[in-house]
């Protein structure tokens, strides 16, 4: 059986490679084309040789360089996709072994009491339901990140966002109770997928609602911004999210001190999810302090053309 080694080192093996090629060219070549300048005196031939042969080795350091960079992106990339497959394989793992386990407690009649079979059967079906989510996120964000998830690209105001979003989390929260305070400057429009985007809103209200203080405090507001944009905010009156953290919370499988402290259960995809649709919206998107306590969520849209000659 054949052992090919791993992608990276064939990256590391065509950078020295090249390294190579480009050194061993400049240093045989640059020599022979300031000979020929030094020496051309009015030979007109041995004037533009040299010229050209300079030209070559300076397109060779050029090369290396172009080469070297893409190189490095290449490396990078393949290390990223290394980590990525190392904590799908993690988070996979362990509902799969919890799933196992209950199987193999039920299949070798090791549960005798009925109460102790439901219990079991209760916990063999959720967390078949989070691999299920976990593995339904997964496709998602790779669709949404690869470019073939096709996003519609109509006009779409701020309040049928607003009002799809907020049924959703209704959904969601069931009977839990929370202060949601809801204020949608009227009349604003943006471009954009109005299924994706309200995925977005309620994959940030949904965390919210997980991370929130008690009672819960929630708030989303939608406003017009500076640069003719419209602002869509969701904030939180829970602990916060360190500044440490703001950067790295959007990365795949990243869940935040905070969550991880508080012991909700998580997937560390969903924001990883809303920035990958924002992205595709040509939106950006920040956390800062919430107004009161907490953290807000601030997401940035260009405004509908109809609307860019409104001030803002």
């Amino acid at each position: 059986m054949k052992i090919q080694a791993p992608a990276n080192i064939y990256l590391r093996r065509a950078q020295v490679i090249l390294l190579l090629a480009a050194v061993a060219t400049t240093i045989v070549t640059t020599p022979v084309g300031i000979i020929l300048l030094a020496s051309s005196g009015s030979h007109v031939v041995a004037v533009v040789s040299g010229v050209l042969v300079l030209a070559f080795c300076a397109s060779s350091v050029v090369g290396y360089v172009l080469g070297s960079m893409f190189l490095r992106r290449s490396a990078s990339i393949v290390d990223t996709q290394n980590q990525f497959l190392s904590a799908v394989s993690h988070e996979l793992r362990t509902p799969m072994t919890s799933m196992r386990m209950f199987l193999d407690a039920l299949l070798d009649d090791r549960l005798t009491d009925h109460a102790e079979r439901d219990r079991c059967l209760g916990s063999l079906r959720t967390e078949m339901m989070r691999l299920d989510d976990l593995v339904g996120r997964l496709i998602e964000l790779s669709r949404v990140d690869s470019g073939r998830q096709a996003f519609e690209q109509l006009p779409v105001g701020g309040e049928e966002i607003v009002d799809a979003a907020m049924h959703a989390f209704a959904a969601i929260r069931l009977d839990t109770p929370a202060d949601v305070g809801v204020e949608v400057e009227p009349g604003l429009q943006i471009v954009g997928d109005k299924t994706a985007l309200t995925q977005v809103f309620v994959n940030l209200l949904s965390n919210a609602w997980k991370y929130g203080g008690n009672p819960r405090r929630i708030r989303f507001v939608v406003r017009a911004a500076a640069k003719n944009r419209v602002a869509f905010e969701v904030s939180d009156n829970g602990p916060g999210i360190p500044r440490a953290d703001r950067a790295r919370v959007f990365g795949t499988f990243v869940r935040g001190e905070a969550a991880i402290r508080s012991g909700t259960a998580g997937s560390g995809l969903g924001l990883a999810i809303v920035e990958a649709i924002v992205a595709r919206h040509r939106g950006s998107i920040e956390i800062d302090d919430g107004p009161e306590e907490g953290c807000r969520f601030r997401v940035l849209f260009r405004r509908h053309r109809a609307e860019a000659g409104r001030p803002a």
